[in-house]
Parts: C-alpha cells; structure tokens; sequence
C-alpha cells in the first residue's frame, strides 16, 4: 500500500495531493501542467514537499513533521520516463544491471534472465542503445527499472513519444509486467486508450489537486 499527503509550492503552482494507493496499476490522468510528473517525482525522491508524508508499506519515506526524508537512492521505487534515458555509452545488458548490481543480492526480486525473456529482449543483450528502436529503447528502460527490485514502479507517459504502431507492441508488455510481476505501478499518461487498457482504477489531476479513484 503507498499512502501519501502531499503539498508543494513553486512560483504560481501548488500541488495538494492525498491518496491511498493498492496493488494493481493506478492511472493518474489530467492535462498538461496539472502536476502529474511533479507527483511522480515527490513520490520518487526527486523533489521534496513543502510538507506532508509518504508511506511504502510499513516504511515511511517522508515526515516534514518529523524531518524524515529517504533520499531517491534508498526508495528503490522504479522511475521510467518518456524517452527511456538509456545510458548511450554501456550495453542493453550493463543498462539493465545499472541499478541491480547497486542493491543487495538478498533484496533482488528479479534476474537478468527472467526479465529480458519477460520482455523479449533477450537477443539485444549486447546492442548499444543508439541501435535499438524506440520500442526496443522502451523496453530496455522498463527491464531497468525492474531489475532495481523496486517495491512501487512509477511510469511517467512512458509511451507518449512512440507511435501508435509502437504503443501496441509495448502496452502487451506493460499489462504482462503488471500480471506476473504483481507490482503496485502509477502510470501517468494523456491516453485513454492506456488506461483503458491497464488501469485498475484512475486518479484525476487538475491543477495540482488529485480527484477521487474511479474504478475502470
């Protein structure tokens, strides 16, 4: 269960946002400008609130109150953005093992194997990123992600730079991460189609204030 209570300020923007959150994939929908990555990035560590908490399970990730912060590195929540962000310079394999050779050998939930067949990445092992495509790219990014063992997966419009022809091939993927990893996931996205297809109930955002869940 993650269970937040969040306000930040910056210049003319306030985000005001209070949920409990269950297993499943949970769609946050809104317009551009609404605070849908900036909720991500408070979730993730990326950005501290002007006050509230966070709680992953039993453990509290933030308390102004109590001036508790967990940094980014110590969440082991799973960020995956738009573009992927792949490092150019290592191998889909050392991509995908950034972040699991970081983290204990009795924390990890996953291995290199499990998941690069999981996402049918398995014969790009040894590709530079700059010669995959954007699907392939994608795909690469989230394996990285779950290759970290996260507890919570953030997926901030992970498809929105792809077409359409792509985002077919990638959503099979996501719905088969959601059913066989059982992984609680927030999935930010302008589609309806994708919360359609993923979302086990949807959160709205407008300007900086999240609306209640709806079933889908």
């Amino acid at each position: 269960m993650l269970s937040f209570d969040l306000r930040f300020a910056r210049a003319d923007f306030l985000l005001d946002a209070v949920a409990d959150v269950g297993g499943g994939v949970t769609g946050v929908y809104g317009p551009s400008g609404s605070g849908k990555s900036t909720l991500l990035a408070l979730l993730a560590g990326l950005l501290a609130p002007s006050n509230g908490r966070v709680r992953l399970g039993e453990r509290v990730l933030v308390d102004t109150d109590a001036r508790r912060f967990v940094p980014a590195w110590d969440r082991h929540v799973g960020l995956v953005f738009q573009d992927g962000q792949l490092f150019p310079h290592l191998t889909v394999r050392q991509n995908l093992l950034f972040g699991h050779a970081r983290i204990p050998a009795a924390m990890r939930r996953f291995d290199l194997s499990g998941v690069a067949e999981l996402l049918e990445i398995t014969s790009l092992l040894d590709r530079r990123p700059t010669l995959l495509s954007g699907g392939e790219r994608q795909r690469v990014a989230l394996g990285r992600a779950l290759l970290y063992s996260p507890q919570l997966l953030l997926l901030d419009e992970p498809l929105s730079s792809l077409d359409d022809r792509l985002k077919q091939q990638i959503l099979p993927f996501l719905k088969r991460i959601k059913d066989e990893t059982r992984l609680p996931m927030l999935y930010v996205t302008h589609a309806h189609s994708e919360l359609d297809y993923l979302a086990d109930r949807v959160l709205g955002m407008e300007r900086g204030r999240l609306q209640p869940a709806v079933t889908e």
